[in-house]
């Protein structure tokens, strides 16, 4: 009964979530010429807050949970856990107070209305993963524009998404380059649950009826730490929430 149902609501998702990404396309690029970063921005944090209300076509809902008193005169490193496509918009919602940028596939930079434009100009880092020198080059500056700006970013350390909520080892090099560039940052683990239900049948039919959960934890702060450290206590107090 889930999958058919599924079948129904994943037609009306996609044509509305095609539909927000057309409509913001143009709205996009003339918040960026006539009102610069700053306009171009809030485009983009309502685009994500329209992305978010077709899971509600889908009868997904989304509780986002952050009772940490997060500073927004620093960078901020937010690690989290990777379940589906369907994570991003709530954090780049939920977050936008803290300008949190993302690491993102070169290949997306071309051809998707709305979101192809805001990774080309939004500030994150695109990256081509056959490219080890480009992607280091990229997340490095990415980096620098956060110390530079007191800019967040996101960023998924164990490299791809989880088919079934078990969550990978983290890996250190991503962390370590932005923490190189911004040594001010703070670590902050957030915890994912649920996202990859919707993808449980694939892209089509999407799975409905979950309850996605974002959990934002306490803070780490690696001064004076060994980075390694610090992702892999980032790895566990996730997986504490995400797999218990």
């Amino acid at each position: 009964m889930n999958k058919l149902f599924g079948y129904i609501l994943s037609v009306i998702h996609y044509i509305y979530f095609f539909l927000v990404l057309i409509v913001f396309q143009p709205i996009q690029w003339l918040s960026l010429k006539l009102g610069g970063y700053a306009a171009h921005k809030k485009s983009v944090d309502i685009l994500n807050l329209f992305l978010i209300s077709t899971y509600y076509v889908l009868g997904c809902r989304v509780t986002f949970k952050n009772d940490e008193n997060l500073p927004t005169d620093k960078p901020i490193i937010f690690m989290a856990n990777h379940q589906s496509m369907y994570d991003i918009p709530p954090l780049i919602w939920h977050l936008r107070k803290y300008h949190a940028k993302f690491i993102s596939k070169i290949e997306l930079t071309k051809g998707i209305p709305s979101i192809s434009f805001n990774l080309k100009h939004g500030g994150g880092a695109n990256i081509d993963r056959k490219d080890t020198k480009q992607s280091i080059v990229e997340i490095a500056k990415l980096g620098s524009r956060m110390k530079a700006n007191n800019w967040g970013a996101v960023i998924f350390p164990e490299g791809t998404r989880s088919k079934n909520g078990k969550m990978k080892a983290f890996q250190v090099g991503g962390v370590a380059t932005l923490y190189k560039k911004a040594p001010n940052a703070l670590i902050v683990p957030v915890a994912i649950q649920n996202s990859w239900k919707m993808n449980k049948y694939g892209q089509f039919p999407l799975s409905p009826f979950h309850q996605l959960k974002f959990t934002v934890l306490p803070v780490i702060d690696p001064e004076g730490r060994n980075i390694e450290e610090v992702v892999l206590e980032a790895e566990n107090v996730i997986k504490n929430v995400v797999e218990k």
